[in-house]
């Protein structure tokens, strides 16, 4: 089978005002409950801005789907000024498939007038069950429409008559003959669709890294990503992802993948930086390298990045590791360093635990992958705590997940969870028993 076909969406976040109505009207409730599963339904893949992964600012990506993706739905709702902004840039890059939407009681400006614009109604803080079902019939119908037989749809295109899309030249041309020699190189699939604007794209590397990843190959990720950067060399997602399968590879060894991670981050400055992902990411390779090697400085290292990114950004992954290591760093401490290692591991726990069960029980599906890490999270979380039933029960929600979670997946969980136990073995309060 080929790639899905990609459908980006632009539109606010959150709670957002309408100031000609002073209506407050809750945007993430049209992308969760009409827009993502029209397009899901719809056979596509759909994103929008905040889910993409990404370092420092979004523009690189944003702009890669506006130029790129098969599909742009556009919610205007609320006048919002990115929105128009990006679906005009979208007009300009592309003559056809772009779906412009908004709540209707919005007063649009003049030239967006002649614009068609697919309206539904909002009630604010939600939207009424019947007109969910509609407009989600209504804008799946669409995009399936668009997706197979595109027509221009841009006011540019159409009243340019003589434009053409603009195509990216030196760029494009050294990335298709990149390309052709990586895919020719692998296992016979269908080879990358091609239009007369996306033709061997970054986006195509990354999405065949992707599967990469999913299916544990990271030699060939790493080989995929290493593509890329040549390509976009001052890229910090690129640059990170390749960090990430430069590790994981364990070529030419173990500590020498490391290592070379640590000398690709290190061009991201982490001492530094604000970026959640590059200190996650600075936190494991030094986490690892402490593993292997036993140098206290690597898990000092390994401490101070994930702290920063658990203070910085609140979430899951940070708190569970910064735990998780404050046992680590605990276990070949003194006393009374070792029991206040013990008390900060224990206090992070329960912090991770209720942002994971917030995000459970969130009103809108996570995606798969997502859940699987936080739920194998709360299994690590409840197992330092000292609850081995809710441990388990976490484990077993898990893996019982659909899609399968990748073997990868599983092994990582068990690994660390076997490493855990190793340590509260050695609690420093059984010193005290």
């Amino acid at each position: 089978m080929g790639e899905k076909q990609i459908c980006f969406v632009v539109m606010g976040f959150g709670e957002k005002t309408d100031y000609p109505t002073g209506r407050v009207i809750d945007l993430d409730k049209s992308y969760h409950y009409i827009i993502k599963p029209a397009a899901e339904e719809a056979g596509l893949s759909c994103v929008r801005a905040d889910e993409i992964i990404h370092s420092g600012t979004i523009d690189v990506p944003m702009y890669e789907q506006l130029l790129t993706a098969d599909v742009v739905v556009a919610d205007v709702s609320t006048s919002n000024c990115n929105a128009f902004y990006e679906l005009g840039v979208r007009h300009a890059l592309r003559p056809y498939t772009t779906i412009t939407i908004a709540e209707d009681k919005m007063v649009f400006p003049f030239d967006v007038n002649h614009i068609a614009i697919r309206r539904y109604q909002h009630l604010g803080k939600g939207i009424d069950f019947a007109e969910v079902m509609r407009m989600k019939a209504a804008l799946k119908e669409a995009i399936e429409t668009i997706a197979s037989k595109p027509t221009d749809d841009s006011p540019v295109y159409t009243f340019l008559k003589d434009l053409r899309p603009p195509i990216r030249g030196a760029k494009e041309a050294a990335l298709r003959s990149a390309v052709a020699g990586i895919i020719g190189s692998m296992p016979a699939s269908e080879p990358p669709r091609e239009d007369s604007t996306n033709t061997a794209t970054v986006s195509i590397l990354l999405a065949q890294t992707q599967t990469a990843i999913a299916t544990s190959d990271f030699v060939t990720a790493k080989s995929l990503l290493s593509v890329v950067r040549k390509i976009v060399p001052d890229d910090p997602f690129v640059a990170q992802r390749l960090a990430l399968a430069t590790y994981k590879s364990e070529v030419p060894s173990q500590t020498q993948a490391l290592k070379d991670a640590c000398d690709i981050l290190a061009k991201l400055n982490p001492e530094v930086s604000t970026d959640t992902e590059t200190l996650g990411l600075w936190g494991a390779v030094h986490k690892r390298l402490w593993e292997i090697t036993g140098d206290r400085s690597y898990i000092e290292t390994a401490i101070f990045a994930y702290e920063k990114g658990f203070y910085l950004k609140n979430d899951y992954y940070n708190g569970i590791n910064l735990a998780y290591l404050f046992n680590e760093r605990g276990a070949v401490s003194e006393v009374p360093e070792s029991v206040a290692d013990f008390v900060l591991a224990q206090r992070a726990r329960k912090k991770v635990l209720a942002i994971c069960d917030s995000l459970l029980h969130a009103d809108y599906k996570l995606p798969d992958q997502e859940e699987y890490w936080i739920r194998a999270t709360m299994a690590e979380a409840w197992l330092g705590l000292g609850d081995a039933a809710k441990s388990q029960e976490s484990l077993d929600a898990a893996f019982s997940l659909e899609p399968s979670p990748s073997q990868w997946m599983r092994n990582s969980t068990l690994e660390q969870l076997q490493n855990l136990r190793r340590l509260l073995a050695a609690s420093p309060l059984k010193k005290f028993s």
